[in-house]
């Protein structure tokens, strides 16, 4: 099982340090089908928090702090709710909820053509609410951050610190809330993110190297296209549940 995960894991931090995001988006769908949700999400949360501690000075000049603290503010409520929902709904609920995000999301992404329309700050509200509870529940929210922030700023580094940026300060929060409800001392959590570790580190590096050499849309399709089948993996195994 750990082989299989450190491949799934290594790819989705590829993408990590290409984008800025989507390393849980992309991992989790995939961990899910051998891991507990209520394992993998806290997993993927302090590999999350490794790639940064470790990477997350490559982002900060072009962190738009400005863009952040507004979508920080709705976070907070969301998490709070997410984590809730985390612990109280069965986990073959949380499956297919966790299916159809990311067939919703895939969707999006094969169907979006162009530049990210712009949006307004009102947006977010709303975006910051479902980011914050989609990140307790499966650790998926940056991919809202990312579509807020990809509508308000053009600039691609700055794009890319931002994105990580949102990451690292919703990671912090669920630290906190994941400790004292008791989530982070699960028995043999501590050991597998020591083991994915590697990969984590290898993953970001490869992705840094590729950043500029490789079209981020062709990546992008790519994931989009993958997305479609752990989605549909998901419902089924929900089904079957």
């Amino acid at each position: 099982m750990i082989g299989a995960a450190a491949l799934i894991v290594l790819g989705a931090y590829v993408v990590y340090g290409m984008t800025g995001f989507g390393s849980t988006v992309l991992s989790m769908p995939l961990l899910a089908q051998m891991l507990p949700l209520t394992f993998a999400v806290p997993l993927m949360l302090l590999l999350d928090l490794t790639a940064f501690a470790l990477f997350g000075a490559r982002f900060r000049r072009g962190i738009r702090y400005d863009e952040i603290r507004w979508l920080a503010a709705f976070m907070l409520t969301g998490v709070v709710l997410g984590l809730t929902l985390l612990i109280r709904v069965p986990e073959q609920r949380l499956l297919a909820g966790l299916g159809l995000f990311v067939l919703a999301y895939a969707a999006y992404g094969l169907t979006r053509r162009g530049v990210a329309p712009a949006l307004a700050r009102a947006w977010c509200g709303p975006i910051g609410l479902a980011g914050g509870a989609l990140s307790a529940m499966f650790g998926t929210g940056g991919v809202l951050f990312a579509i807020f922030n990809s509508g308000r700023i053009r600039d691609k580094g700055e794009l890319r610190a931002t994105n990580a940026a949102m990451i690292m300060a919703s990671s912090l929060v669920r630290v906190v809330l994941f400790g004292a409800t008791g989530l982070l001392s699960q028995d043999g959590l501590i050991a597998c993110a020591l083991l994915l570790a590697p990969a984590v580190i290898a993953g970001v590096l490869i992705g840094n190297r590729l950043h500029a050499s490789i079209p981020a849309a062709a990546v992008a399709r790519a994931v989009y296209l993958l997305l479609v089948v752990a989605g549909m993996s998901l419902l089924v195994r929900a089904a079957a549940a």
